[in-house]
């Protein structure tokens, strides 16, 4: 399995309400709830109403379309980083999964993740 590091710096974090500025820029991934917003994003486009913010992330996905019946993809990767005292935040799109490593493990988890056969592709 192909997993593509993204050269961004990202952020996690609540805001008042989704701006319409903010969803226009590329890599950005929203919620909203009954109780918050979210936004992650690169860390440039930080969304001026923000509320608390959460910087330091890097971020690599999964390369290719992946099937919905396709299971334990990021279960796998989840479980490997875990066994090795890394943290994850991941979010799904439609095609593919997006795995969030705050910026001091990121190597590391990638270097987990190569020595178990998973290819990192720049």
């Amino acid at each position: 399995m192909v997993l593509k590091k993204l050269p961004y710096n990202f952020s996690v974090c609540k805001v008042e309400s989704l701006l319409s500025e903010v969803l226009q820029k590329p890599f950005t991934f929203t919620a909203v709830t009954d109780e918050e917003s979210s936004v992650v994003c690169i860390t440039e486009n930080v969304p001026k109403n923000f509320l608390c913010r959460n910087d330091g992330w890097m971020a690599f996905r999964i390369e290719g379309t992946l099937d919905f019946s396709l299971i334990g993809i990021l279960s796998r990767i989840t479980s490997l980083l875990a066994e090795n005292g890394i943290g994850i935040f991941a979010v799904s799109t439609y095609n593919t999964d997006y795995i969030f490593v705050k910026e001091e493990n990121f190597l590391p988890a990638l270097s987990v993740l190569k020595k178990n056969g998973y290819e990192i592709k720049e």
